[in-house]
């Protein structure tokens, strides 16, 4: 079962050596989307109306199965796409049905089996195992599209930044990764601003804070900068406008939490010689390498001491929070100011 990856399906497009079929999965909607509309126009045209058919999952097969049998009308092939069939639960005739679609393939058509909101389970579903299997012995190729490495994404938007006669340093490119998040669509959506705000010229990070929108995690991370930068009357003032937003407080708290975690997962890591590409595994990190980047600055304003009663302390909140016995706002202002406290307290010789 070999599972490729974007360059793949990237390398088929560029060569012209388009597969019988393509199965289309992982985390990144966008890529998924995109690289099924370059597919569709590269066999038969996005415009086409006699050679490009596309089937939601709620379709009867046999209409999918008849597309799939028919002789191309204006093209070479003709291409028909199944997005989010619920194999899994489809009974066994369906499911023997697609498979016997896949079998059936010839070059007069591409097929993609594209899944959005559906996972796949390579390791445990024997179902999963099967269709792979049907594609691979009907020459068809499965690709897992997942979010692109903040790398990639960095080159993505400053590449997007110089065709658009913007310049976008790498740095920038990073701080707009951290401020909205890895997803293609929307960082694309906000170069696109940015762009069209600076007119020409350089984007800077005062930019990005000017015109894009953050996620809540990076608005409740900025809260956790400034504890970290002993700032407790800038972490109170912040807190007051996360409120002024409505974001739950425990949701404020997770997320101060969790890069509290970030840090100590990668101090951990550095005194047992692993790397951040091991913590990235371990933990989840991936595609979002970039936090344990982050959380590697803060790293020598810690000793074991200070993490030890900042766990404490977050976890004290924790428990307030969840007890429901006072009030949320004064228990979020006590933990800043502790927080504070803590990395500002010197410890003896």
């Amino acid at each position: 079962m070999a599972v490729l990856f974007e360059d793949a399906v990237k390398q088929d497009l560029k060569s012209g050596n388009i597969a019988d079929g393509y199965l289309l999965f992982g985390d990144d909607a966008y890529l998924k989307k995109l690289y099924a509309d370059k597919l569709a126009d590269r066999t038969a045209g996005l415009q086409s109306v006699f050679d490009l058919q596309r089937f939601s999952g709620d379709c009867d097969l046999q209409s999918v199965f008849d597309a799939v049998t028919q002789f191309p009308m204006m093209a070479e092939r003709r291409y028909v796409e199944l997005t989010d069939y619920d194999f899994e639960r489809a009974d066994k005739s369906d499911f023997d049905k697609l498979c016997r679609m896949l079998e059936e393939l010839n070059d007069s058509c591409v097929l993609v089996l594209r899944f959005d909101s559906i996972e796949l389970d390579l390791k445990k579903s024997a179902k999963t195992k099967k269709l792979i299997t049907a594609m691979e012995k009907a020459g068809g190729k499965v690709v897992k599209l997942d979010h692109r490495k903040p790398a990639e994404l960095c080159k993505m938007l400053t590449d997007g930044a110089k065709k658009r006669n913007c310049k976008m340093e790498n740095a920038v490119a990073q701080y707009l990764i951290e401020c909205v998040g890895s997803d293609i669509s929307l960082l694309s959506n906000e170069l696109q601003k940015l762009c069209s705000f600076t007119g020409e010229g350089a984007i800077t990070k005062a930019t990005v804070d000017e015109v894009c929108v953050k996620s809540v995690e990076a608005s409740v991370y900025d809260l956790s900068l400034r504890i970290f930068n002993k700032d407790a009357a800038g972490a109170l003032a912040l807190l007051d406008h996360l409120f002024f937003l409505r974001i739950e407080p425990i949701i404020i708290l997770s997320t101060v939490s969790s890069a509290y975690l970030d840090i100590y997962r990668v101090a951990a890591a550095r005194k047992s010689n692993a790397t951040f590409a091991d913590v990235a595994s371990t933990f989840g990190y991936k595609g979002r390498e970039f936090v344990l980047e982050r959380a590697a600055r803060q790293i020598p304003k810690f000793d074991n001491k200070k993490f030890l009663k900042s766990f404490e302390a977050l976890s004290e909140a924790d428990h307030a929070l969840k007890s429901f016995g006072g009030d949320e706002r004064t228990i979020l202002e006590k933990l800043i100011v502790e927080l504070c406290f803590i990395l500002a307290e010197r410890q003896p010789l």
